[in-house]
């Protein structure tokens, strides 16, 4: 495919010199576009997996209805160019839309590139680590007066764990590539906790706790930071949607406070830094404070047993159902991935009490 031809679609300054890969996502492909002129500005150029994300077009109705109200929010605090470091900003093509279409039949957008911006891989201390907390608490919080209408569920029961429970067990029963006697184990495992995982959506269902409109993922590397590790924005808005504040709490704690890799081989590595969940957890505290919920908060830490058995949840399945959804590097990775997630659960487990404690200590004004 030809990049150059693909960027020329967009309404974009400067002459293009080079367009280079960028990130490491599981699901899209991602490049910088760099131009020659000073003045001009560099871009993110996405092809979009639209085997993943379906519906393209209102997946783009989202995310410039998103970008238009943080912009909207933050304006009052930054002059426009430093807004345009704050909030990503869409690039229209030619036509005037926000997405374009090859003759391949693949999608592509452009956002700006955040000049002098960096994501950082692994927490390395508590001070980066309440920083995070704190960026995905604000970013809930200036998105609950959204207007209507409702955002498009791009991913339907994206963080549904029954039905992901329900989607693992209809694959275990087809077992359609024989990979199951190798996992039974992990299989066995897994599904001994499905009532207890089950008890999110149920409270959700019955108006315990209400949906809100959360990022649904929420790693590290999706927050862009300045040089002196200060959060500038959060990117990769395609899993924003409605749901329960606990998932996103929960998937940052398996996503950065593991001290081990997400598809660590060696298990001994993996644990719960318990020093940076802390961290985290008081800086989310500071922007969701003044909304969350008892009921909310009394979910939090169990948010991170949940979405941690989850993803292994979704490793295992991926990897039953011939690797088919998530990127792989080598043989197995998916099983990998899925038995570091297991034992990252069984940490998480040991240490609940102690997290759950400390959370709701935080909040002993809502509770």
């Amino acid at each position: 495919m030809d990049l150059q031809l693909i960027v020329k679609a967009f309404k974009i300054e400067g002459t293009v010199i080079d367009i280079c890969p960028l990130g490491n996502g599981h699901i899209n492909s991602t490049y910088k576009v760099s131009t020659v002129e000073t003045a001009s500005p560099d871009y993110v150029l996405q092809l979009i997996n639209h085997n993943i994300f379906k519906n393209v077009p209102a997946l783009s109705e989202n995310t410039i209805r998103l970008t238009n109200h943080l912009r909207s929010k933050l304006q009052k605090n930054y002059s426009l160019t430093e807004l345009d470091r704050r909030v990503l900003t869409v690039i229209y093509t030619k036509n005037e839309k926000s997405y374009y279409k090859d003759t391949e039949g693949n999608y592509w957008r452009i956002f700006l590139f955040i000049k002098d911006s960096k994501t950082i891989e692994i927490l390395e201390n508590g001070e980066q680590a309440k920083t995070m907390g704190y960026a995905f608490g604000q970013f809930q919080s200036l998105l609950i007066d959204l207007p209507s209408p409702p955002l498009h569920d791009i991913l339907p029961d994206f963080h549904n764990t029954s039905k992901r429970i329900e989607a693992f067990k209809k694959t275990i029963a087809e077992n359609s590539f024989g990979r199951l006697n190798e996992v039974q184990s992990e299989v066995d495992f897994l599904l001994s906790f499905e009532t207890q995982m089950k008890s999110i959506v149920k409270k959700g269902e019955a108006g315990i706790i209400p949906l809100r409109i959360i990022h649904q993922d929420t790693k590290l590397s999706n927050i862009l930071f300045d040089k002196n590790d200060q959060v500038l924005c959060i990117i990769d808005l395609d899993t924003v949607s409605f749901a329960y504040l606990c998932y996103d709490f929960g998937d940052a704690v398996r996503a950065g406070m593991n001290t081990g890799k997400e598809d660590d081989e060696n298990l001994a590595n993996i644990s719960l830094n318990m020093k940076i969940f802390k961290a985290f957890a008081n800086g989310y505290y500071q922007t969701s404070k003044e909304f969350i919920t008892k009921a909310e908060v009394e979910t939090l830490a169990f948010g991170a047993k949940l979405i941690c058995y989850e993803q292994a949840l979704r490793f295992l399945d991926d990897y039953l159902n011939g690797d088919q959804y998530y990127k792989t590097d080598k043989e197995k990775h998916n099983l990998i991935r899925a038995r570091a997630q297991i034992e990252f659960f069984k940490d998480l487990l040991k240490n609940f009490d102690e997290m759950d404690t400390y959370v709701k200590n935080l909040y002993k004004e809502v509770i």
